[in-house]
């Protein structure tokens, strides 16, 4: 292949793509309570542990939900609302992303 099939190929390409809808992304009722930093989920104490949460649980403003690693430092995540546990967006020891939403309370 030369440049100019490479250059016809990314242009077809760029033209399908822009051509596609966007999927658009939305929220579930509900308050997400979000990850504060890049880290590990953690959903307990310790391995051995049960989770501080899990899905039908009724939680408190303030109540421990899950624990982020983020520089070697264990930062609780607490609730920010009252009411029901109806997802968790993340698996235990996943890596999140800073404002990736770790639960939805309702």
């Amino acid at each position: 292949m030369n440049v100019k099939d490479i250059a016809a190929l990314a242009e077809i390409v760029r033209k399908k793509h822009a051509a596609e809808p966007i999927a658009e992304v939305q929220e579930k009722e509900g308050a997400y309570v979000r990850s504060p930093a890049v880290g590990v989920f953690y959903a307990s104490p310790s391995p051995d542990s049960k989770p501080f949460v899990a899905v039908g649980d009724t939680v408190h403003r303030g109540d421990t939900l899950c624990i982020i690693e983020a520089m070697k430092l264990m930062n609780e995540i607490a609730s920010d609302v009252d009411g029901k546990v109806v997802e968790i967006c993340v698996g235990n020891g996943q890596v999140v992303e800073y404002d990736q939403p770790l639960f939805r309370i309702v």
